[in-house]
């Protein structure tokens, strides 16, 4: 049953509209494309704002969201924004991932850690003391460090061997991902599911949107505006200049 949202809902029809946008531009970014390498950076990207969009969609008609009682408080929780980001986080990573032409082994050590992160981060949303919650909040955000930590080392190091305008790409949405992400524990602190509640739900909801649309369709307009770059990126010989 549908649980009432209120006036943060502008924030997720405005998170709604603007995911489906970005969805319908990366289609038709990626008419006409015919290498099966080069297709796997649309149909991933594709896949990264269409979820988002059906989960703001959830959200915004009141489907996506519960209450937790935490002491005394009830907590609206917005349970389709974990729903989203345990979906789409990893495709991003993915996307990442081919671009800098990494090894299984790395890749796969990429998307446990990132779905660890999302994993006890959902728990912390859901512990009914504000201590358990924090110890699971200071788990999920010891998860995203040491995942930055192997995007910067291993992967930054893999993604030097590419050509240099696909080393460049990989850098610049290497360095997006990183300062949005390092955010989201940051929001999630200050806002309501957090301990201080600086931030009412209004507010951080918009916060998470804004961080969404940058992390998925900002995201992906960098990544898919060129095709001579995944071009590149998708060729079997591709080598440092």
């Amino acid at each position: 049953m549908a649980t009432p949202v209120g006036p943060e809902s502008l924030w997720l029809w405005i998170g709604t509209i603007g995911m489906t946008l970005g969805t319908l531009y990366f289609i038709g970014r990626g008419r006409g494309v015919r290498d099966p390498k080069m297709q796997e950076f649309y149909i991933i990207t594709i896949f990264v704002t269409s979820i988002a969009a059906v989960m703001y969609f959830a959200m915004a008609t009141g489907f996506g969201v519960t209450e937790v009682t935490v002491g005394d408080e009830a907590l609206t929780i917005y349970w389709a924004r974990y729903a989203d980001w345990i979906f789409t986080t990893p495709l991003l990573l993915l996307d990442l991932s081919l671009l800098a032409g990494a090894d299984r082994n790395t890749i796969a050590t990429l998307l446990g850690l990132d779905v660890f992160m999302i994993g006890t981060g959902t728990i912390a949303a859901f512990a009914t003391t504000p201590p358990t919650r924090i110890a699971w909040w200071g788990i999920s955000t010891g998860a995203l460090l040491a995942l930055l930590y192997f995007l910067v080392g291993t992967l930054s190091k893999t993604a030097r061997n590419r050509t240099s305008d696909v080393a460049s790409l990989f850098g610049t949405l290497r360095n997006l991902l990183i300062a949005l992400w390092l955010l989201y524990p940051v929001v999630w602190l200050l806002g309501t599911e957090g301990t201080f509640g600086i931030l009412p739900l209004y507010w951080e909801t918009a916060a998470f949107m804004i961080l969404d649309l940058s992390a998925k369709v900002g995201f992906g307009v960098l990544l898919l505006r060129s095709r001579s770059v995944l071009e590149r990126a998708t060729a079997p010989t591709a080598t440092p200049t």
